[in-house]
């Protein structure tokens, strides 16, 4: 079953989030460790398009699911992303309805978008193939993650979560609580409201709903939340944690 439809069936998905660790062996490492898909993050890591290309194609290679986090609202990223064996693609800092429908747009075909044509590159595995046949699948089963991460984000979450085209609603957890004015305050009820009200706007558009954790409580307490994509990290933080505890 494809990523996308397990995202548009709701179901739970697991994953994981790379910001440093950028070697042709991770995907294989994460699919070895039981995950669907990787998010390489190009707004926080100094990943480029061209390392993503080869990670794409490598983890497309081994049925993993390369999604990619843009750096920012931007045709640009989005369309080039896609072309270079991109699942998807996760959007930071979106904060309108406007903001959303545009990386919708930017993602597909005509005549449901504007993303430009070519074909027999990376994101079809260089086959010579129908470019109809590519268009209808590729609308079809791209992806799009959209970031709530602001207030002005949450006071708009309804009708972001309402376009067709957006699969998921990922929390921003972090920067949501920055921007709430509470940094870090993950028991706050203000915290703990705005996520009901994203899980609430999600659920009635019947929208996945995403979330990266760093330990096995957070996942759970996020799953019983409703929360079905699932991505642990930092890899950065696993890692330290992990020679710490050997070595203490």
């Amino acid at each position: 079953m494809s990523l996308k439809k397990q995202i548009t069936d709701l179901n739970n998905i697991r994953g994981a989030m790379i910001f440093e660790f950028f070697s042709p062996g991770i995907p294989i490492i994460l699919k070895n460790a039981g995950c669907q898909f990787i998010i390489f993050d190009m707004e926080h890591g100094g990943l480029s398009l061209e390392q993503f290309k080869t990670l794409a194609i490598i983890s497309n290679a081994n049925s993993i699911s390369p999604l990619i986090r843009i750096p920012e609202v931007n045709y640009n990223y989005v369309a080039r992303a896609l072309d270079l064996g991109a699942a998807g693609i996760m959007a930071p800092r979106v904060n309108t309805y406007k903001e959303a429908l545009n990386i919708v747009q930017s993602s597909k075909y005509p005549p449901n978008g504007v993303r430009g044509a070519g074909f027999g590159f990376a994101h079809d595995n260089y086959k010579n193939e129908s470019p109809l046949s590519y268009i209808n699948t590729a609308n079809s089963n791209l992806i799009n993650i959209i970031q709530i991460e602001s207030k002005q984000a949450l006071e708009n979450v309804e009708e972001i979560a309402a376009i067709d085209g957006v699969d998921c609603l990922w929390v921003g957890h972090f920067d949501l609580t920055n921007f709430l004015g509470i940094p870090g305050q993950f028991s706050s009820d203000i915290y703990v409201n705005s996520i009901k009200k994203v899980v609430a706007a999600a659920k009635l558009n019947k929208k996945s709903l995403g979330i990266m954790v760093n330990n096995q409580d957070e996942l759970k307490m996020y799953s019983d939340l409703g929360f079905n994509m699932i991505a642990v990290g930092t890899e950065m933080s696993i890692l330290s944690r992990s020679i710490s505890q050997i070595l203490q």
